[in-house]
């Protein structure tokens, strides 16, 4: 294994465990509706995010370089999208209580969401910019970045969705589940926040 591509896998790992929205929220999903329930939300990040990366790659991010104003509308359309999840966890019930509300986001709202979420943005350009070469093949490099985060991204959505399932044992009465999802929810702007800092 070429040191570029150690490289590459360090940065990819900690870009995908570390906290930010998606973890975030799926420790929050793992904790209020199990692991099982959070699956496509897993599966809407695992086939959205390395879609955005690629769809970067092959030029979406020129449109940013001729438009850097249309980054900050996004930037800032990410971020009301993010505080109004961070809402809806705060104000959260114990699903078995409000059943006909509270649901775990689906594959295609966890797919969707990644186009709007700032980490993202900032991720993929930067392991594009730091991973992809003119002197190689382009798209080649593309490819392998697209490929390294699909794979380390199912782990990544496993442990933080694993890890609410199993702060969900520990959530047995009504003022723990809101004290955790305040928790979350308080996390969730605090990654907003460290983007404009």
């Amino acid at each position: 294994m070429s040191s570029t591509l150690i490289s590459m896998f360090i940065f990819v790992l900690a870009a995908s465990l570390s906290p930010g929205p998606n973890n975030i929220m799926l420790t929050a999903s793992g904790a209020n509706f199990g692991f099982m329930q959070t699956i496509p939300h897993m599966a809407g990040i695992i086939a959205g995010f390395p879609t955005m990366i690629l769809a970067v790659g092959l030029g979406l991010g020129q449109i940013f370089i001729q438009l850097p104003q249309l980054h900050d509308i996004l930037k800032w359309l990410g971020s009301a999208y993010l505080l109004f999840l961070a809402f809806k966890i705060a104000t959260a019930a114990r699903p078995k209580q409000n059943a006909t509300v509270a649901k775990p986001l689906s594959f295609i709202q966890a797919a969707l969401f990644q186009w709007v979420n700032p980490k993202g943005w900032i991720v993929s350009v930067a392991a594009l910019a730091n991973y992809t070469t003119q002197e190689g093949s382009y798209l080649i490099e593309t490819l392998v970045v697209v490929g390294m985060f699909f794979a380390v991204s199912l782990g990544a959505t496993t442990s933080w969705t694993f890890f609410g399932s199993l702060i969900r044992l520990l959530l047995r009465s009504e003022w723990a589940i809101r004290i955790f999802n305040m928790i979350m929810a308080i996390l969730i702007v605090a990654s907003i926040a460290l983007l404009y800092i």
